[in-house]
């Protein structure tokens, strides 16, 4: 790299560290007002034990070299040592820019859990989650391992395509944040009585934050401030403004009424589904992705409802449901103008979609088994949730020894 391309990856990963703020903003207004700050606690909490877990071993084990496919050599860079020994400064942005990624995807986790999680679990549960589930997928994907080109899995004719982390974060949290939603159980009064966002400015703002740091999360992993940066800057806007769209005709079609927080929720659907086709797609495929990001997830954050499972601030809904469709999306409108293949709709064949399913299943499979017995072992040792006592009274003055507001609602 280049002192240019140093300083956009600075930028870059400042960007995407300020996402886990937003996302604290984003979800803490779909809140409760009894829970606002125990849920902002999380997306905090999410970034002392990430960048801690990513130093330690994280880094490591996504980048490190590979045992197998599956994993980095833990020792390979333990505690960022070689890196900064050797005064590496593009290692160690490399290595800090990864450390935003994981952070983020843990913390997207937390919206699932809300209301009802200890918040020492919640912060044993997401130092082990990055090393144990996060960092392993991303050493498939971007590490070189199985799911990368001349990975084991696929030939160099068709390899999954995910440029900044359809599989890697949103599909591997969204199937996390399921899972934890079905190990803790529903929260007290869950169908039967509103429990709606307890301050939509802030969910604004959130979305707001979390679109600005998106531009680093996507543009910046081109790693330089090169053509494919400015064409995923160009994608990520496309996608999201159809996505909101998308959400609001759904609303409006359906309930009468376009609303702040459809928008909000539009914005976040097209930012996920475009993240792994940021530079696989041209703008028409973006405005494809995005406008049906934001109608198959306005959709989706009902099923809750119909299947009995507490995804608190609907992150199966939107993550998982996005995440999956702009993955195998790339299949059907991939072009080649930055090295992915053409897709089926754009004059390529099946083989592009097949390694976009197979990549998708094979992060899903691995994603529910971690994070089940990771869940499993701390539920019988310190225990996932709160009593119901404080479930009803308010988790904030039970688990930090404050409130929000005078009178939390």
């Amino acid at each position: 790299m280049d002192s240019g391309n140093i300083a956009w990856l600075l930028t870059s990963a400042s960007l995407v560290l300020l996402m886990t703020p937003g996302l604290a903003f984003f979800y803490g207004g779909m809140s409760r007002g009894k829970s606002v700050l125990n849920m902002m606690m999380m997306s905090f909490g999410a970034i002392a034990v990430g960048a801690v877990a990513w130093a330690l071993v994280g880094n490591s084990i996504s980048v490190g070299d590979s045992i197998g496919g599956l994993f980095g050599d833990p020792s390979t860079d333990f505690l960022l040592s070689s890196s900064f020994v050797s005064g590496d400064g593009e290692s160690l942005i490399a290595t800090g820019f990864g450390a935003t990624f994981a952070i983020i995807t843990v913390a997207l986790i937390s919206g699932s859990v809300a209301d009802r999680m200890k918040f020492s679990a919640w912060m044993v549960f997401a130092f082990l989650w990055v090393i144990l589930v996060y960092s392993p997928v991303s050493h498939w994907v971007w590490g070189g391992g199985i799911l990368a080109e001349g990975g084991g899995i696929f030939t160099a004719d068709w390899f999954p395509q995910d440029f900044a982390g359809g599989t890697v974060v949103h599909i591997n949290a969204g199937v996390a944040g399921l899972v934890m939603a079905l190990l803790l159980g529903v929260r007290k009064g869950f169908g039967k009585e509103p429990m709606r966002p307890h301050n939509l400015p802030f969910v604004m703002l959130g979305a707001a934050l979390l679109w600005f740091g998106w531009f680093g999360f996507n543009a910046g992993s081109a790693f330089a401030a090169d053509d494919a940066a400015a064409a995923a800057w160009v994608n990520t806007t496309t996608a999201t403004a159809a996505a909101i769209l998308g959400w609001l005709l759904v609303e409006k079609l359906r309930d009468g009424k376009a609303t702040s927080l459809g928008a909000a929720s539009g914005v976040v659907a097209g930012l996920v589904a475009i993240t792994p086709a940021a530079v696989a797609v041209d703008p028409w495929g973006a405005l494809l992705i995005g406008v049906f990001a934001g109608v198959l997830s306005s959709l989706a954050v009902g099923l809750k409802y119909k299947f009995g499972y507490d995804d608190s601030l609907d992150v199966v809904g939107v993550h998982l449901v996005a995440g999956l469709w702009g993955t195998v999306a790339i299949g059907l409108f991939g072009t080649t103008t930055f090295g992915a293949w053409d897709g089926v709709f754009t004059g390529g064949d099946l083989g592009g979609l097949w390694a976009q399913i197979v990549a998708a299943g094979v992060t899903i499979a691995y994603s529910a088994v971690a994070t089940l017995i990771i869940g499993l072992v701390l539920k019988f040792t310190i225990g996932l949730r709160v009593s119901e006592e404080v479930e009803v009274s308010g988790i904030d003055l039970a688990e930090h020894g404050e409130t929000a507001y005078e009178e939390a609602k």
